[in-house]
């Protein structure tokens, strides 16, 4: 593993556009279950995921009643209070390739706003964030906190209304058959494109169309493609990525940064 975690340091000080793709695996480091492993939510609880995919037909059927069923505890959510949850090694080590210069994006799946937490400046989150609300009109995101739901909903007027067009807002999470929000969707895949290295920590690799990004950067021929997992996944297995680094996020991604460190002060 040494050699191969040098071998990525070189990688990374030689590239001049980096961005970094992460999943489920960089966020369980930080005691956030993941939903399909072994241990999973939805492994444990099937009817938790049969309600996830009932969340965004529910939505669009009746704002109101969908958020009268979130405020009343009528619909739970898998994951709970994320209050506890600190952002790990891993994060961080991301948040200091960015400081460095190298790392110019982080496109995450995760929706526990982890890597917001760590300071990543420019962040891309594929399936949105726990931590907003989200205008299906127009992509406006807003806190939470901008809006008293108490009263929102003492005073019959929910479902809250995007503070530019007025329409219902949902949870900015991406439920089951909806869609990757445009804007998301266009910066991640023109990000794909641009980069010549791309350090993947924490996915599977399996859930589309996040997973199609790497598939998109290796049509750049030149692209590096470097993968950090527990496991090996379909990139590996398919060639996409050039290796992967088995191991913990947390532990391998520092190592990998204060070998770049070194390499940056000794060019």
């Amino acid at each position: 593993m040494a050699d191969l975690i040098a071998r990525a340091a070189r990688d990374i000080v030689r590239s001049s556009y980096a961005v970094a793709l992460t999943g489920a695996g960089i966020s369980t480091e930080s005691g956030i279950a993941d939903f399909r492993g072994p241990s999973g939510i939805w492994t444990k609880n099937p009817e938790a995921e049969a309600q996830a995919y009932r969340s965004y037909p529910e939505f669009t059927r009746d704002p109101k009643i969908w958020w009268q069923n979130l405020l009343t505890g009528k619909t739970h959510d898998p994951l709970g209070p994320l209050d506890h949850a600190r952002p790990n090694a891993g994060h961080l080590a991301l948040v200091e390739l960015e400081k460095m210069g190298i790392l110019k994006t982080t496109i995450t799946q995760n929706i526990d706003a982890l890597h917001e937490k760590a300071g990543c400046a420019h962040l891309l989150e594929f399936h949105g964030s726990r931590s907003k609300l989200r205008c299906l009109a127009c992509n406006a995101r807003f806190r939470p906190e901008v809006f008293d739901f108490q009263k929102l909903q003492k005073e019959d007027r929910l479902p809250p209304r995007c503070l530019e067009c007025n329409e219902p807002l949902k949870s900015d999470v991406v439920f089951f058959g909806e869609p990757i929000p445009d804007d998301v969707a266009e910066e991640s895949y023109a990000e794909a494109l641009r980069c010549d290295l791309m350090l993947i920590a924490g996915t599977s690799a399996a859930v589309y169309p996040f997973a199609n990004l790497p598939r998109v950067a290796r049509q750049r021929g030149a692209v590096k493609i470097i993968e950090v997992n527990a496991e090996p996944t379909p990139l590996t297995q398919e060639g996409i990525s050039d290796y992967l680094i088995q191991g913990k996020t947390g532990e391998v991604l520092p190592a990998i940064v204060d070998l770049v460190r070194e390499l940056k002060i000794d060019r």
